[in-house]
Formats: structure tokens, C-alpha cells, sequence
């Protein structure tokens, strides 16, 4: 039986160099970065100035106004994971929040039932594209640091906000082992 070496190693040159040309476009998908707030429903009757509170817009089609605590009461710095989920009539977005946080969040959602938490999302390469993506209703206290609404924005948008905010829960565990 007759082997054609030359051949051969002609076919594994060809593919070689195409695997390498094909690796050279592929995104680095661990460099992208997204960020994450997450406010609190405020009176807007008792906001007094302006310095504490602020008001935003939600939606973008009918949006919904909401005067918001200035400073955020969670960061994608308290993410420990995020995912996009299917649920019924499209996806979801569910983050969850490391130990801090988890009492951050339990507290300000058994304190507050009726008000709603306000979330702003950014996400792209250079930090770009953002906006409120939701504002669910406090209906109850949420004690297991997992928090999950249904986003103004595209699947794709979703995904790369939820590559973004996996990819900084990575960067700061690792600062946290060192």
C-alpha cells in the first residue's frame, strides 16, 4: 500500500495556515467589559433637592418616568454571574450578587415594597451603547441575591451585556485571590 506523504503534509499546510488566518479575526471576548447600576425608587415629593435624586426615563417605548437615588445601591463590582434566561414571550436577564450584596438587596427590597428598582446597563467596546433597561416592581423581599427582569434591548444586546458583566465578576475574583 502506497502512501502519498507529500500530500498529505501539502492538506495539513493548507488547513494549518487557514486555522491561523480564521484565528486572527475572532474577538477576544474576555477584554469586553459591561456595567451595571442598579438604583432605588425614591419619593419624588420628599427627594427635597435634586443633589440625591434624579429623574429617568425607562423604556423606550412607553417609557416610564422614575425619580431614582443618585447613587446606585448595587454595581456590576457585586456580580458574582449573570446569564441570559428564556422565559415565557422572549428572555430575561438574571444577576447574581456576591454576599454584600445579597444583604444590600434583601434589606432595600423588605424595606421598600412598591417601588421599584431602577437598572442601567452599558455594554460595548468602548462603553458606548447603555441605557435604563428596567425598572421592576419591589413586590416582595428578595433574600437569595438573585435579581431577574426582563430588559429593553435586543437579545444580542442582552448577551453582550451579560459576556461584559461575567468577564469583570472574573477580573475581580481574581484580584480578590491575589
Amino acid at each position: 500500500m502506497k502512501v502519498c506523504v507529500r500530500q498529505f503534509n501539502v492538506y495539513f499546510a493548507l488547513a494549518a495556515a487557514l486555522a491561523l488566518l480564521c484565528g486572527c479575526q475572532t474577538e477576544k471576548h474576555d477584554e469586553k467589559v459591561s456595567v451595571l447600576r442598579v438604583h432605588l425608587e425614591v419619593n419624588a415629593d420628599n427627594a427635597g433637592d435634586m443633589s440625591t435624586a434624579q429623574t429617568v426615563s425607562v423604556l423606550r417605548s412607553d417609557s416610564v418616568t422614575v425619580t431614582i437615588a443618585r447613587d446606585p445601591i448595587l454595581t456590576e463590582a457585586n456580580v458574582v454571574a449573570a446569564r441570559v434566561i428564556d422565559v415565557n414571550g422572549g428572555f430575561a436577564v438574571e444577576i447574581r450578587f456576591d454576599e454584600t450584596a445579597t444583604w444590600v438587596l434583601e434589606q432595600n427590597t423588605a424595606d421598600n415594597p412598591g417601588r421599584h428598582l431602577v437598572v442601567f446597563g452599558q455594554w460595548g467596546d468602548k462603553l458606548t451603547d447603555g441605557r435604563w433597561l428596567a425598572a421592576p416592581l419591589i413586590t416582595h423581599r428578595i433574600g437569595n441575591g438573585m435579581l431577574s427582569f426582563t430588559a429593553d434591548c435586543s437579545r444580542d444586546e442582552a448577551d453582550r451585556l451579560v459576556l461584559g458583566l461575567n468577564n469583570v465578576a472574573k477580573k475581580n475574583l481574581k484580584a480578590l485571590l491575589k
